[in-house]
């Protein structure tokens, strides 16, 4: 599509929606269910297109990663969004009695989203399906990174849903730059904060409101107290799932001093129990590009010449891959084996930037107020994991920290849960999304007031006398 076509499909969105204000019930559920329909029927086709693009990430791991949590959304979605869309009455204060007063909910009209590479699938649909739930029309633009996945979704929406309901635009990062200039009634962004900031900034020019879901570096908090072969393991399923290519993935762990050795060997452990094989593992993804691998590896390389030790779990064995992973790609030479660092500073990139990989700083506190500062005098993080017994310290962490969300004794699952709002903080995005949060970012609460013939309103009327004095002294003994 041409930067015209982009603009003029964007117009007859806006005209739509302007057209038809209102979307009853049935019209958003009819669209939620072909939505539902595109996933079930050709789900097959998009896990394929997801490997090709990754290169080495099979089916199941986007069957569970992806689908999963698009059918659990759509299902809560359909479930709830009656009850969603009903106006909601609120009481009138006394001195605006016997007026009524309710709060309309009703679709912001045309919604962007620029999605990210990662999970190409489900972090496009997702805000996707809120939006259309809320009565929107929603362009997509996916990422370049993965130009298979891209396709297909162009292709499987322009088959199920009409342009003026729902679209996808293809192309580079100059693409996504005009779609970010577009004068949306709300944008989402999924990605890095460094892009983040110039999505703010381009839809500052239109006042267009944003949804920035960033990253950042989510920490794990580690008590004396905890069992660590079981938070090892989950933090291991945490920060591997997807090759640590999560922007919820636990980026560092703040962990006792002394713990170092039995930590490094319970994460091995645990690690070499998810993923016996690395090189030809299906289930293990491969990094996305060979740039993000070397990123990677010259991380790893500055962080050892500075000092770190940097500890490379080896598989258990490298065995021969089956035939039946022959056709599963070319990226088993971006397969990056699970890392733990020890003896990182704050003057390393590997502590300043988003790792966004199987790389795991391990950082040794003294006092559990020695890994809150930590936290606090960094740019407050999308994610906080805390593994420990005592809810007197898990309270206190909770007091003192601030995160986009916080899982404790597991890592990710706060983002499955459909009653919690999941959205970022600071450098790590604004604005949250998912249930009914995300309905609501989504629609425009439109506050209506309804006067009564019997209203009183004159009695505020000028010209200001004694009358006036007596009311405002009467109401004063009320508020």
């Amino acid at each position: 599509m041409t930067p015209a076509d982009i603009r003029s499909v964007f117009e007859i969105q806006h005209q739509a929606s302007r057209a038809q204000v209102e979307v009853p019930l049935v019209v958003r559920r009819e669209r939620l269910l072909r939505m539902r329909k595109l996933i079930d029927e050709h789900g097959p086709v998009l896990a394929a297109a997801v490997q090709a693009d990754f290169g080495m990430r099979s089916p199941r791991l986007t069957e569970v990663a992806d689908f999963f949590v698009l059918r659990a959304l759509l299902g809560h979605t359909l479930r709830h969004l009656a009850r969603w869309m009903k106006p909601r009455a609120v009481r009138t204060p006394l001195y605006l009695q016997p007026a009524r007063a309710w709060i309309q909910r009703q679709p912001v009209g045309v919604v962007g989203v620029i999605s990210p590479w990662n999970y190409p699938v489900q972090l496009a649909l997702a805000p996707a399906i809120t939006a259309l739930a809320a009565g929107n029309r929603v362009m997509l633009k996916p990422s370049e990174l993965t130009p298979h996945t891209s396709a297909q979704l162009a292709a499987l929406v322009a088959q199920f849903f009409a342009p003026e309901e729902f679209c996808v635009v293809q192309g580079d990062a100059a693409v996504a730059g005009l779609v970010a200039s577009l004068p949306f009634d709300h944008l989402v962004f999924t990605g890095s904060t460094a892009v983040g900031r110039k999505v703010a900034q381009a839809a500052a020019v239109n006042l267009t409101p944003t949804t920035l879901e960033l990253g950042g570096k989510s920490p794990c908090i580690i008590d004396a107290d905890c069992n660590l072969e079981d938070a090892a393991l989950k933090i291991a399923h945490g920060k591997l799932l997807n090759a640590g290519q999560t922007c919820i993935a636990p980026d560092y762990v703040l962990l006792p001093r002394g713990r170092e050795a039995a930590f490094a060997e319970a994460y091995r452990a645990a690690a070499l129990r998810l993923f016996p094989q690395i090189e030809g593992n299906p289930d293990y993804a491969s990094i996305i590009t060979t740039r993000h691998l070397a990123r990677l590896r010259t991380m790893l390389q500055q962080a050892q010449t500075q000092g770190a030790e940097v500890q490379v779990i080896e598989p258990v064995a490298k065995a021969p891959r089956p035939d039946h992973q022959a056709g599963l790609g070319d990226g088993v030479s971006r397969q990056m084996a699970p890392v733990l660092v020890f003896g990182a500073t704050s003057g390393m990139q590997i502590m300043q930037e988003e790792i966004f990989g199987p790389v795991l700083p391990v950082i040794a506190y003294e006092r559990l107020d020695d890994a809150v500062a930590h936290i606090n005098a960094n740019p407050r993080p999308l994610a906080l994991y805390w593994f420990g017994n005592s809810e007197a310290t898990r309270d206190d962490v909770l007091r003192r920290t601030v995160s986009g969300g916080v899982t404790v004794n597991d890592t990710l699952m706060h983002i499955a849960h459909d009653n919690l709002p999941f959205g970022g903080v600071g450098d790590s995005g604004w604005g949250a999304y998912h249930g009914e949060q995300g309905f609501l970012r989504f629609t425009h609460q439109k506050s209506v007031l309804a006067q009564s013939r019997w209203a009183m309103g004159s009695l505020f009327y000028p010209p200001y006398g004694a009358r006036f004095d007596q009311v405002m002294a009467l109401l004063r003994r009320w508020l």
